[in-house]
């Protein structure tokens, strides 16, 4: 299990305010080396749903990754506008910031 990530939780309700794509950012945001099996689980997903997000976010720009050996390490470019038009003024990063603090020390 990854070491600043808690672990998931049955009494969470079917619903949450931020949305999965928030949640795999959130686990990479913190946990920039998790594979991706880790973050399926973290986020209570499945892989396949995960790779989706993945994609997703790799798409708009938000994420990208290199391989290292066997694993990916993800980048998260935190200068990218949020993409709805109500936080539009706002970017990745400080969505971040205000959900998980300040990104600890690698």
């Amino acid at each position: 299990m990854p070491k600043r990530l808690l672990p998931a939780r049955p009494d969470i309700p079917d619903w949450t305010f931020l949305s999965n794509h928030t949640h795999v950012l959130v686990c990479l945001y913190l946990e920039p080396d998790l594979l991706l099996r880790e973050v399926a689980q973290v986020v209570q997903l499945t892989e396949r749903s995960v790779q989706k997000i993945l994609a997703d976010l790799a798409d708009a720009g938000v994420v990208s990754h290199e391989k290292e050996g066997r694993r990916n390490r993800y980048t998260l470019h935190l200068d990218k506008p949020l993409r709805h038009p109500l936080e539009s003024q706002h970017t990745v990063g400080e969505l971040l910031i205000s959900v998980a603090g300040r990104r600890p020390s690698a």
